[in-house]
């Protein structure tokens, strides 16, 4: 590589510099006798027998930022020509290995002033491709973000380990980059870059796929059903999520093991009023369920509830008892308290909690309650209110019912508890949670004859309404709802069913 200049633009003398830098998680110390090893969170590269300029090099990069040629002249003062092109293989895999951080510095009479810099923040190669042509179109691929970490504006796109942070004057190009346009164009705007500054900085916002692909007319990330049925926002979530080489960090890191302790299995007990539940009979329920085939072959979502028999407080207790309770909590080798309920939950943390939103049930006064899975009772979080209405009717609507559900199951998530230990993978680890807690509840009441419907959205805004309880601490992940089972269902609404009968 090499650096380029660039005649004056809008900043008098104004000139691009590429700098380089080890990336600025990764330590290098002494391997062997001649030898440095690398490391950082996405893994560790040896490099063994390095001349010493080579050395001195690496050692340059770990230090701050450096042109290629200031490392080439270093290289070849020490170890000669020969040198220098052994140094040009290990540079290369230090980029290869994603241990490079690339920059564009704005260079002028009175300093450099840096305008944007290419971090590897994943696993994978971090090398900048061609610098763009000056006419050629660009744009700003519609699933790229922005956001503010470490001090600057980081630019991302799902799925690459590699994003853009920019600076100050380089952060206009963004807006500019909303339709597409070129190069030359941008370096017109006024106040902003010299055309070299502009194509170094587009070069490095193709490596991290900032991009969109096409032109004018033709774009594929709006006209392809398999890149326009994505919203941005589910495909940074999926990507994210699905792809461990776009962050550093995947599955138990236990990154705030060392700022904040794990939280306890059971969360504090609520002050209200509290209703033991009777603690049913499984030896009996398993004489009296159906084969177990039979029940999964007859579940299904039923919407319609029996007011004129509701849902009474000990079939609710014998629902949540057999979904949900706590059969016993134990320490991990990490110090976390974790615990053991009927359905299955990653590390066995157990984040779930579930408040019964109660409009008609027997034996229970209207409220919202929350389930304790420990001691197998219900605590009255709130009284009817405003905030509980809205939670009621969004789930009848949702259900599509004619009446308001007799019990609403609203299934919170503790963040803490999965956040505490696991990056990266801790929402979709709820979720998964949320799945197996739906189908448990699910066949449970079925194998009962209940009415169960688990909902597909919901607002946790209304919750923490409703509740009081931080929207960031403790939230609603899902809903179900519950009641007694008609003798007749509804055929209009759901799966179409031969048998409406029980």
């Amino acid at each position: 590589m090499t650096t380029v200049l660039e005649p004056a633009g809008q900043v008098a003398g104004a000139r691009a510099v590429r700098r380089v830098r080890l990336r600025r998680d990764a330590s290098a110390a002494p391997s062997g006798a001649r030898g440095l090893r690398l490391t950082a969170p996405v893994g560790a590269l040896d490099l063994p027998d390095l001349l010493a300029g080579a050395r001195e090099a690496v050692a340059a990069l770990a230090a701050g930022e450096r042109t290629e040629e200031e490392l080439a002249a270093l290289v070849a003062g020490r170890d000669g020509d020969a040198g220098l092109m052994r140094w040009q293989l290990t540079r290369r895999r230090l980029g290869l290995a994603g241990l490079l951080e690339h920059a564009v510095h704005l260079a002028a009479e009175d300093g450099e002033e840096p305008l944007a810099r290419l971090r590897p923040i994943g696993r994978g190669a971090a090398e900048p491709g061609p610098t763009p042509d000056p006419t050629g179109q660009v744009k700003l691929s519609r699933f790229a973000s922005a956001a503010p970490e470490d001090g600057a504006l980081l630019v991302r796109s799902p799925g690459s380990p590699l994003a853009v942070e920019l600076g100050p004057r380089a952060a206009g190009l963004l807006a500019a980059l909303a339709d597409w346009t070129t190069p030359a164009g941008l370096a017109r705007l006024p106040g902003e870059l010299p055309l070299e500054a502009v194509r170094q900085t587009l070069r490095l916002f193709a490596a991290a796929g900032l991009l969109a692909y096409g032109a004018p007319g033709q774009e594929p990330e709006a006209d392809e059903q398999r890149f326009a049925q994505w919203a941005a926002a589910d495909l940074a979530f999926h990507s994210r999520t699905r792809r461990p080489t776009a962050s550093a960090g995947y599955g138990g890191t236990y990154r705030f093991g060392d700022r904040f302790g794990p939280e306890p299995a059971s969360p504090p007990p609520f002050p209200g009023e509290k209703v033991a539940l009777a603690v049913p009979d499984l030896a009996a329920a398993a004489r009296a369920d159906r084969p177990f085939t039979e029940v999964l072959e007859e579940r299904r979502s039923v919407r319609e509830h029996d007011d004129g028999a509701p849902l009474t407080a000990d079939r609710l207790g014998e629902l949540l008892y057999r979904a949900m309770r706590r059969r016993q909590t134990f320490t991990g080798g990490d110090g976390q308290e974790l615990a053991d309920r009927p359905y299955p939950s990653g590390g066995a943390v157990h984040e779930l909690e579930v408040y019964p939103l109660v409009t008609n049930c027997a034996g229970l006064r209207p409220g919202l309650w929350h389930y304790a899975t420990d001691r197998h009772e219900l605590e009255l979080v709130a009284e009817p209110s405003p905030a509980t209405a809205a939670l009621v009717a969004n789930a009848r609507e949702a259900a599509l019912m004619k009446a308001d559900p007799q019990v609403v199951l609203l299934v919170t998530a503790r963040f803490g508890r999965v956040m505490w230990k696991y990056e990266t993978v801790a929402y979709p680890l709820i979720l998964k949670h949320v799945g197996a807690l739906y189908q448990t509840l699910y066949l449970v009441g079925t194998a009962m004859d209940l009415a169960v419907c688990g909902l597909g959205g919901g607002d946790a805004g209304d919750f923490a309404t409703a509740s009081g309880i931080d929207f960031f601490t403790e939230g609603t992940v899902g809903e179900l709802i519950l009641g007694s089972r008609p003798g007749t269902l509804r055929t209009d609404v759901g799966v179409p069913r031969r048998e409406t009968k029980r």
